[in-house]
């Protein structure tokens, strides 16, 4: 096992299987020096632990634990891409979108979720660049989607 996968372990997390595309995809390619993933919604064992708008039907303190999801799925696709997430470089950039109930400012927050993971996994090849961007609704109804680029080493 990677130290990565190791220091998952050591906050009881676990890699899970990469999530199936749900359409014309692939859930990361690499290019060059670079892994680019899709967006990564919080799917767990196949299925979305939660549905509809952060602000409404799910808390901000909710979405934030399922962008920690989306990130965990992020890294399962980069896995699949170069085997080993000790090849991590830095991840340089996540975009997480959130689908938000009208009047919801909480964006930052809840990709929060999601940077927090990685600095805890990966500590300074963590630290990224970020957006977090409010939508009005993502695929099948989910709160949250992260995608993000990591710089790998050969």
């Amino acid at each position: 096992m990677s130290a990565v996968e190791d220091k998952l372990a050591e906050l009881g997390l676990k890699l899970p299987q990469v999530v199936p595309p749900l359409a014309a995809y692939q859930p990361a390619v690499r290019s060059g020096a670079y892994v680019h993933t899709s967006g990564q919604l919080p799917m767990v064992d196949g299925a979305l632990p939660a549905a509809g708008k952060v602000g409404a039907e799910v808390s901000p303190e909710q979405a934030k634990e399922l962008a920690a999801t989306c990130a965990l799925n992020a890294l399962a696709a980069v896995k699949s891409v170069i085997g080993d997430l000790d090849k991590i470089v830095r991840v340089v950039k996540v975009v997480g979108f959130v689908a938000s109930a009208p009047g919801f400012t909480g964006q930052p927050g809840v990709i929060n979720g999601a940077s927090e993971l990685l600095g805890e996994v990966l500590g300074d090849k963590g630290v990224h660049a970020r957006s977090a961007v409010g939508v009005a609704v993502l695929p099948i109804d989910a709160p949250v989607e992260v995608e993000m680029q990591v710089e790998v080493a050969d």
